[in-house]
């Protein structure tokens, strides 16, 4: 396994153990539909927060309106007005 790939992996692991605090929305939906929901658009728009749990939870609130739908069935809409 190469050094970039080892980075890739373990920043993914990460990201899927983040996510797991962020699923206000559905605490039923396991790790693995977390992660599979929200890994592109962690990516996309909260790369540089990676692998910072909080970073990556406000992050993705940030951006809600502008998560894929599956995304977004993770989380509770954020209140009109929060920046958080």
């Amino acid at each position: 396994m190469t050094k970039h790939t080892h980075t890739l992996r373990a920043a993914a692991w990460m990201l899927g153990f983040a996510l797991i605090g962020v699923a206000g929305a559905s605490h039923a939906a396991s790790q693995d539909e977390q992660e599979h929901a929200c890994r592109g658009d962690a990516f996309h728009f909260c790369a540089s927060d990676i692998p910072n749990k909080e970073k990556i939870t406000v992050c993705m609130k940030q951006h809600y309106d502008e998560l894929s739908p599956p995304c977004k069935a993770m989380f509770k809409k954020p209140p009109k007005g929060s920046k958080s």
